[in-house]
């Protein structure tokens, strides 16, 4: 609920958040965007297309293998990564209760690939990892879903349990580490192993990880030129999938995590808990976004599904009495409105959450006031992929490939519905107009000519 207390609007106006540098033209360096926000504003993305037509459609892709990582973007290149097996892997998609890993006994090929941005030519593809997993995953999840990261000299992949990987833009390893076996899966089912997601993040010449397993769990900062550890601080919490966003207040830089037990602030330099949050959904997916002064985080599954804007002043322990509260630094808060897998996407005030389901609510992301909650689609599908906005419009693919356009307003209507004729799991790259939408086999560019 929201807390219109006069004490939250002073705060919120003198503690302004600062993300990371600004978007640059023809830049998409990480999981969705600079600190997840998910919006690029230089160009008008197409709000109908036709692969069958190829309408607005730049080019088309083959990609090997499999995985559910993003492609990302620097300049005139695209970089994707992927795991390829001998046999084409299972992929079950939908609303389903199955927790029952797949386990894969085959040698997988990690590989990093670049493209070419203007045609979708392969231009390299290197071998990063030649391993048999050493953990399994879950049917909708794949062995590859932590999404690459670059600074324009390096780029950074995180293939969970096989390592991560530091590369030159020629694709050329430059360093590996192996963090030990990422398992991740359901805390009360220590058995069903889902795989690892979480996405590297680069800084300041650091690559931060969020490192959320069944057994010692830390966030951890690494030299981007060397792969050295900087600091690891262990953290106290069931697995996650979330990515680690970067915050700067005042003088303070802080990494942003979600969590279960110990969503909170870690002090960039020192890794320091500078504050924390217990409770809310006990699989914790999305990934904090920033927005209006605000850090707004969500979780599902369990008892809450709360949705909470928060202040990057916070200090210490802002656990509320009750999920739904607000206080000093919780500036509002919805117990029951929150997401599962998808992240949250704030265009100017407001801000959109969608559920698994495809309900999605849209907020003033001032306020916490609802504008409305309402369903993509009466079709039943998943909706696993986080959307994307060029600041007119919001793109929600649903795991069957399935994509909703709708305004980015406080009113609701679908303005068409695209097919990619393929699964979608992916979260897609959005540059000066153009949708890269990775599917089950392919890498799709939408866009004007």
């Amino acid at each position: 609920m929201w807390n219109p207390s006069l004490r939250h609007w002073t705060k919120l106006l003198v503690g302004a958040v600062l993300l990371s540098p600004a978007l640059a033209s023809g830049r998409w360096p990480q999981y969705r965007g600079v600190g997840a926000g998910g919006v690029d504003t230089n160009g008008v993305a197409p709000a109908s297309w036709n692969l069958a037509t190829r309408s607005k459609v730049l080019w088309q892709t083959a990609l090997p293998g499999f995985g559910h990582s993003s492609p990302i973007l620097w300049d005139d290149r695209i970089y994707v990564t992927t795991a390829v097996t001998p046999a084409k892997a299972e992929l079950k998609v939908g609303l389903y209760g199955d927790i029952d890993p797949v386990n894969e006994k085959e040698t997988h090929h990690w590989q990093l690939i670049a493209l070419d941005r203007s045609t979708g030519a392969v231009v390299w593809n290197t071998e990063a990892i030649t391993a048999v997993p050493r953990v399994k995953r879950h049917p909708k999840s794949s062995p590859c879903n932590s999404t690459p990261v670059t600074d324009g000299a390096h780029i950074v992949a995180l293939f969970g349990s096989e390592g991560m990987c530091c590369f030159d833009l020629q694709g050329k390893l430059l360093w590996k580490k192996d963090l030990g076996p990422m398992d991740s899966g359901y805390y009360q089912v220590p058995s069903a192993q889902w795989g690892f997601a979480s996405s590297p993040v680069i800084h300041e010449g650091r690559v931060i990880v969020q490192c959320d397993v069944q057994k010692d769990s830390f966030l951890a900062v690494y030299d981007l030129n060397n792969g050295t550890l900087v600091w690891r601080t262990p953290r106290s919490d069931v697995p996650t999938w979330s990515t680690p966003a970067v915050v700067r207040s005042g003088d303070t830089t802080q990494i942003v995590v979600n969590g279960w037990h110990q969503t909170g602030g870690y002090d960039f330099a020192t890794g320091k808990n500078l504050w924390h949050l217990d409770g809310g959904g006990d699989i914790p997916v999305p990934t904090p976004i920033v927005a209006n002064g605000l850090i707004y985080l969500t979780s599902a599954h369990g008892k809450s599904r709360p949705m909470r804007a928060i202040l990057p002043t916070a200090r210490g322990n802002i656990t509320p009495d009750e999920v739904g509260d607000s206080t000093e630094t919780i500036v509002w808060a919805h117990a029951r409105q929150g997401n599962y897998m998808q992240t949250p996407i704030a265009v100017g005030s407001y801000v959109f959450g969608c559920l698994d389901i495809g309900l999605l609510t849209c907020f003033d992301g001032l306020t916490g006031k609802i504008r409305y909650s309402e369903r993509l689609s009466n079709v039943g599908e998943g909706f696993t992929s986080s959307p994307v906005s060029d600041g007119r419009n919001l793109f929600f693919a649903s795991e069957t490939g399935n994509v909703y356009v709708v305004p980015a307003t406080g009113t609701f209507s679908v303005t068409s519905t695209n097919t990619l004729n393929e699964t979608c799991m992916s979260t897609p790259a959005l540059v000066e107009g153009t949708l890269y939408y990775r599917t089950r086999s392919q890498l799709v560019a939408i866009g004007a000519r």
